[in-house]
């Protein structure tokens, strides 16, 4: 009779308890450790996950008849924790005078009869994805050349960003026409999430849903809902497919921010270390910029030659110097620009290093050049809404007005739930404001305002906008309630001086200067 299958491992929250190595895992593969017991107590805990178990339970199954203290139960408790970073006990909860639950969704891993199961892919260091082929809703059955295409598309949209592991088309469409478990494939492809989705057409109207899971703990990460008209097929599809591929990046970004954050930084792998950093970095604040600081030099730290790890200090760094400094910009932008450089030396292909170096190349006034990085980062990442959001920036401040409006609402359309939109909104005003469009800049600043109030000096662009307008008595207000003007701005070089000089007479008019 041939041996019935056996459990292999339980996997939870991105971990595999390994039973036949009596180990704790990551998902790619690292060990964690953990003493005996408190492996034997995790294991109990995974096979009763979402089930409370009160303290005799655990006392008889760990220690069997022996008398233990609450202390040693409460040791082994710290240890899980402490392995799977789980300070905030969102994982392995304590019931107050009942026991402990593991709140996890937990996936059983068994060993194959006959012995010949295929062996585990380990995951990429980076977000690995699979897009599923999509599933035609429709009676139609021409319908299949549009949802083959449209996934196809989004694919090869998606393969162009450099940050990410994408599965190739050949392989995915292995699942085409089956019933799937998005864990199993993960298993089977070695990736950790999957796109799927559904195209249903009615008449002339389409309707594309799509929805992004983590294979690992099945929890649904994203999801979204596009309903076209269909008056040019070929269009429709173009639209949709870089729609889903430019969202799709910043919602990997930010289920991967939250999994680091997870993990006790001292875990952390380079990838990790940038992903903690740029956490930090769109949380804004002064503290919150230190911290992203420290791990993106971590990053660099453990790998010299990972490229984000040093565009993201000098990010962070360009940050700090823009808000919280007061050092003339000539005496500390040259250490942004270099590692700026850096990266791209180290690698020519990601399109977020161009898109970085185009932002420290404006800072230096070298406007031309910022232009042609930031293309070139829209070159190689098309649907990417950080350099498309860049190359808006720097076509502003360089003199190209109209271009860069249409760049940066259309970084803001890729990613409408982005951690940058307040930027490129505050950009927008500025650039509206240099423009002599000032009852649009003035909109766009209130609504930097609302979202953002700490960001150095739009209050100065918008009382002078206002002023512009007539409204003086509004201007002076917003002009007396603003904090103090930098004195560094009348010298910014990543503003030409004419702008500098339109800058200024608004505010000598809001503030009542003859």
């Amino acid at each position: 009779m041939e041996k019935a299958p056996t459990v292999a491992a339980y996997c939870f929250a991105g971990f595999v308890l390994d039973i036949g190595r009596g180990s704790l895992l990551t998902a790619t593969g690292e060990e964690l450790p953990l003493r005996r017991q408190s492996f034997e107590m995790l294991r109990l805990f995974a096979e009763n996950a979402g089930r409370l178990l009160d303290r005799n339970t655990i006392n008889r199954a760990i220690w069997s008849d022996v008398a233990v203290t609450d202390d040693s139960m409460k040791q082994c408790v710290r240890d899980i924790r402490r392995a799977i970073g789980d300070d905030a006990q969102r994982i392995l909860k304590t019931v107050p005078r009942r026991g402990y639950l593991l709140s996890a969704d937990v996936v059983v891993a068994r060993d194959a009869p006959s012995g010949s199961a295929p062996p585990v892919l380990a995951l990429p260091d980076k977000p690995s994805l699979v897009v599923l082929p999509f599933q035609n809703m429709s009676a139609d059955p021409d319908q299949v050349h549009f949802v083959d295409g449209l996934v196809e598309d989004i694919t090869t949209a998606l393969s162009c960003v450099r940050s990410l592991f994408v599965i190739a088309r050949n392989s995915a469409f292995a699942y085409r026409n089956r019933a799937v478990d998005v864990r199993q494939v993960g298993r089977d492809l070695g990736v950790r999430y999957a796109l799927e989705g559904s195209v249903r057409r009615a008449g002339n109207r389409l309707r594309v849903t799509t929805q992004l899971i983590d294979t690992i703990s099945g929890v649904h990460v994203w999801a979204e809902r596009y309903d076209r008209d269909l008056s040019d097929i070929f269009a429709v599809q173009d639209e949709i497919a870089m729609s889903v591929a430019g969202v799709i990046e910043p919602a990997l970004a930010d289920a991967e921010q939250q999994r680091v954050l997870r993990k006790p930084p001292e875990r952390l792998d380079a990838w990790e270390a940038y992903q903690r950093g740029l956490w930090h970095f769109y949380n804004h604040g002064l503290e919150e910029n230190k911290a992203a600081r420290t791990f993106f030099h971590r990053a660099i730290a453990l790998d010299p030659k990972f490229a984000p790890g040093h565009y993201g200090y000098a990010l962070a760094l360009q940050w700090e110097i823009w808000h919280y400094s007061s050092r003339p910009f000539s005496e500390v932008q040259a250490i942004p620009l270099e590692e700026a450089l850096i990266a791209v030396s180290l690698d020519d292909k990601d399109a977020m290093g161009h898109a970085v170096l185009a932002h420290m190349r404006m800072w230096g006034s070298d406007w031309e050049a910022a232009i042609a990085e930031a293309r070139k980062a829209v070159e190689l990442n098309p649907n990417g809404s950080f350099g498309i959001g860049m190359l808006g920036c720097v076509l502003g401040f360089g003199g190209y007005r109209e271009e860069a409006l249409e760049r940066l609402r259309q970084a803001m359309r890729l990613s409408p739930q982005d951690p940058l939109t307040s930027l490129w909104i505050l950009w927008i005003g500025l650039i509206q404001f240099f423009a002599r469009q000032f009852a649009a800049a003035v909109e766009n600043l209130r609504q930097v305002g609302r979202l953002r109030p700490y960001f150095n000096n739009f209050h100065a662009v918008m009382a002078a906008a206002l002023a512009f307008l007539g409204h003086l008595d509004e201007a002076r207000d917003v002009l007396l309630r603003a904090p103090p003007l930098d004195p560094r701005y009348p010298q910014a070089p990543w503003m030409r001086p004419e702008d500098i000089a339109l800058r200024m007479e608004g505010i000598r008019l809001a503030a009542g200067d003859s």
